[in-house]
């Protein structure tokens, strides 16, 4: 199975856990998790990355499961810093907020949406030059995604909009069917959620454009809702199968023409955002059709479903008020008075929000940009590697902790003169740069690959006995070799990988690792040449 086969799969899945009842996800849970396991025995931190997401996906929409997504979310977050993944760990603190919304933490959701909106908004990620263009948009679109929907659970509407009209832009050219059709029923939720907050506030102008838009973008849905992943019938429209769809429609112009598509709606949502705006506009057109009692248990019963349900609290305060107006008989003009006023501060506390949102926004961009001006100090800025001093600094650190085993490689690059001399020094950068990230994906997560100097890399590995570094090292070679010639240019690897001795100097170390690296060069380059310490440094 290919790294594309295995993420395609975990997209599959996430997309019938997405749309199907307990069984079918309990199912895709237990079949992700195989997958995530054949993912992390290679140890391609990108495709680990993207299926600890999926991972964390099914279980957020598993009821039962929920809780056992931290695992997932943490281990994604600290795979993602060690490993350099902004945008993967952007995503990771979005789907952070959305398991603290669904366990009532709306503050610890804030938090982490502005940490997400930071890296994502304000330091405009670089590409991944691993990815092509259209996985990178791809990629970026799913982020920016993830984050729009928790924004606009928490009703921060105008700031969710931004944020999707952005994921449109990195859809436009590279976007597959299912994405967009995700993307469009995103927005979709988002101009009903908008348009019921204004209702609370008698902007009733304001709120029926926002569902004409939530209408037009409903329909626009329909053709790439045929290609998509959704597990639903081919034979019926989208909006007969997909309850936001089919509910935006009613909402636009509440009838009892809608009554049969959204009885039937009611019984395909799982959500709490699907139940309650299916039963507000289901209740609609129970009034239009003169049947007030039934719109009025339609709600009733959704008000029960979503006693314990903290993951749309903007949502859940329309349903209320959606059932209050309809009770107008037996509420008093005294009890009218302070719902207003009640929404009046509620608005003004949504600004509250909104406010708290964007400091803690600037706050997190402020933290990373000290960090980030702290790291420069001790990182190659070509590579984004640690540079000699941070080589020397951690090289020291483990020689004075005397930690054995402990294996040293030099690494150099066989052909890259050529590079240079055949294109241009901007092609050779481009080489490096492709080669040093390799490099550092196919080792573990506690070895340190540093730029040496030039073309020279230096690596690493605590705790590694010889032949296990050695075989580490093969593999490296393997993954630059194997290369698109396109990214390489035909550039290979010579390692020379030594055992560090007892009592044996950095420099000392160094220079038998250099040794070692010229043997693997005459031997024909593109080969890792080991050489053994004293015994007792292996014991």
């Amino acid at each position: 199975m290919s790294d594309a086969w295995l993420v395609g799969r975990a997209s599959e899945l996430v997309a019938v856990a997405q749309s199907s009842h307990l069984a079918a996800q309990l199912d895709a849970a237990n079949e992700i998790d195989h997958i995530l396991a054949e993912a992390q025995g290679r140890g391609e931190p990108r495709i680990v990355a993207q299926l600890l997401r999926a991972a964390a996906v099914v279980r957020l929409v598993t009821p039962g499961l929920v809780d056992m997504s931290d695992p997932q979310l943490d281990e994604m977050l600290a795979h993602c810093r060690r490993h350099g993944l902004i945008v993967l760990e952007a995503d990771a603190r979005a789907l952070r907020g959305r398991r603290f919304l669904l366990g009532n933490a709306e503050d610890k959701a804030l938090t982490e949406i502005a940490a997400a909106l930071a890296m994502m908004l304000d330091e405009e990620p670089e590409p991944d030059p691993v990815f092509d263009k259209r996985t990178w948009d791809q990629l970026l679109a799913t982020t920016l995604q993830d984050i729009a929907l928790v924004l606009t659970q928490l009703g921060v509407y105008e700031m969710a909009d931004d944020v999707l009209a952005r994921a449109h832009n990195a859809l436009w050219e590279s976007g597959q069917p299912h994405q967009i059709y995700v993307h469009l029923v995103n927005r979709t939720r988002l101009r009903i959620g908008w348009g019921l907050r204004l209702e609370r506030v008698n902007f009733r102008q304001e709120a029926d454009e926002q569902f004409r838009v939530a209408a037009g973008l409903a329909e626009a849905a329909e053709v790439p809702f045929r290609q998509s992943l959704h597990p639903g019938r081919r034979d019926l429209d989208a909006a007969e199968q997909v309850p936001i769809l089919g509910a935006a429609q009613a909402l636009t112009n509440p009838s009892e023409d809608h009554l049969d598509r959204l009885w039937s709606l009611r019984g395909l949502s799982m959500y709490a955002r699907e139940l309650i705006i299916v039963a507000i506009a289901l209740a609609r057109c129970l009034v239009e059709a003169n049947r007030l009692d039934d719109a009025l248990k339609v709600l009733g019963d959704t008000r029960t479903q979503m006693e314990h349900d903290t993951s749309e609290p903007s949502l859940v305060l329309s349903l209320e008020r959606e059932y209050a107006h309809l009770c107008g008989p037996h509420t008093t003009s005294a009890l009218e008075a302070y719902n207003s006023a009640l929404e009046a501060e509620l608005w003004h506390m949504r600004e509250s929000r909104v406010a708290t949102l964007m400091t803690r926004r600037e706050h997190e961009r402020l933290t990373r940009a000290h960090g980030a001006i702290a790291q420069q100090a001790l990182q190659d800025p070509l590579t984004g590697l640690p540079n000699r001093r941070a080589l020397d600094d951690k090289m020291g650190e483990l020689i004075a902790g005397e930690v054995y085993p402990f294996s040293i490689a030099l690494v150099d690059l066989d052909g890259f003169k050529g590079v240079n001399d055949r294109h241009s020094h901007a092609e050779g950068d481009d080489v490096l740069r492709v080669i040093a990230s390799t490099l550092r994906q196919a080792l573990r997560g506690d070895d340190m690959v540093a730029r040496y100097g030039g073309d020279e890399f230096v690596v690493l590995l605590p705790g590694a006995p010889l032949h296990a570094a050695e075989a580490a090292l093969g593999r490296a070679v393997d993954a630059v070799a194997g290369l698109p010639i396109d990214l390489s240019r035909g550039v290979t690897l010579s390692v020379g990988v030594i055992s560090l001795r007892p009592r044996e100097s950095a420099n000392q170390a160094l220079s038998r690792a250099d040794s070692a690296m010229y043997v693997a060069k005459r031997q024909g380059g593109c080969q890792v040449a080991a050489v053994a310490g004293e015994p007792s440094a292996e014991a």
